[in-house]
């Protein structure tokens, strides 16, 4: 995807724009190893001035060890992996999660009628009309969130200020040939259901995995799920949910290449509205994938 990265020994946005906040304001840290991200840019040279480093951490261009920071004093450890978002093609970093899974998909979404559940900002809209979409539904919680120029384009239809618990296909008014889903604070397994009815028959869905919203409680510490076993009991849990409750297909699963909001590691499911045979999909791998890319 499109960033530069550079760490010792190594080389290698959707909604509101998510900003993990790390470290502190600049001041004295006691710590050797841990110098000001803004130096620590220009030092591996990442940037050619301090004063670029400043511009791209505040515009939210800057991973930290996967995350977005966006405080040039912030302190962080000379062996962070330093990542710099190239200039974002979509208007949030949503755009860039979504194209990864339409492109490890094999996805095509030119001239398709999609639904966007969670629009937000609309990082997976824009990145559906940049793939061609013919249309798309852009369905938010939340009024004034989706940005302007999505907003102006004839071939969005902006419906916000409806729950996504509620959908009903009158509220569409067809049926979709593809749903991408990106919803926080409930579970997909809430949702997923109403969608059978507004995605055609043979259609596809492509929802957002969101650890912290699918496992209980006592998994979930202080809105953070690091524990690789309890990825893969969610995933294997909505995997049942999925092909045994709903009668969808699973085709694939991915992880996201960019972390959720405290560093929360993300994953795709790509389904099918059918009941026809789910493919041999490796959760195990794609866990231990995820956990190896983004630690």
């Amino acid at each position: 995807m499109p960033r530069s990265s550079l760490s010792p020994g190594s080389s290698s946005r959707r909604g509101k724009r998510s900003r993990a906040r790390a470290g502190a304001p600049a001041r004295p840290d006691s710590n050797p190893d841990r110098k000001r991200l803004d130096l620590l840019l220009e030092e591996r040279g990442l940037v050619r001035s301090r004063s670029q480093a400043r511009g791209e951490i505040l515009s939210g261009r800057v991973l930290v060890d996967g995350v977005v920071i966006d405080k040039p004093g912030a302190m962080v450890s000379e062996g962070a992996k330093l990542e710099l978002l190239a200039k974002l093609r979509y208007v949030s970093r949503g755009g860039l999660k979504l194209e990864w899974a339409l492109q490890t998909f094999g996805v095509d979404v030119r001239g398709r009628v999609a639904l966007d559940v969670g629009a937000s900002t609309g990082g997976f809209t824009d990145c559906l009309l940049q793939h061609g979409a013919r249309r798309v539904y852009a369905l938010d919680v939340g009024r004034g969130l989706l940005d302007w120029r999505l907003r102006r384009d004839e071939r969005v239809v902006v419906l916000e200020g409806l729950n996504a618990r509620y959908l009903k296909p009158e509220t569409i008014g067809e049926t979709v040939d593809l749903a991408t889903i990106d919803i926080s604070f409930i579970s997909l397994k809430l949702v997923l259901p109403l969608l059978k009815a507004i995605v055609r028959d043979g259609g596809e869905l492509i929802p957002l995995v969101k650890p912290q919203f699918e496992a209980g409680r006592e998994k979930v510490k202080k809105g953070l799920v690091r524990d690789p076993r309890v990825h893969l009991e969610v995933l294997e849990e909505l995997q049942r949910f999925i092909v045994e409750e709903l009668g969808l297909s699973l085709l694939g699963a991915t992880y996201s290449p960019i972390k959720g909001p405290k560093g929360n590691i993300e994953f795709f499911f790509y389904l099918r509205n059918s009941a026809g045979r789910s493919g041999e999909v490796d959760l195990e791998a794609v866990v231990a994938a995820a956990h190896a890319e983004l630690g």
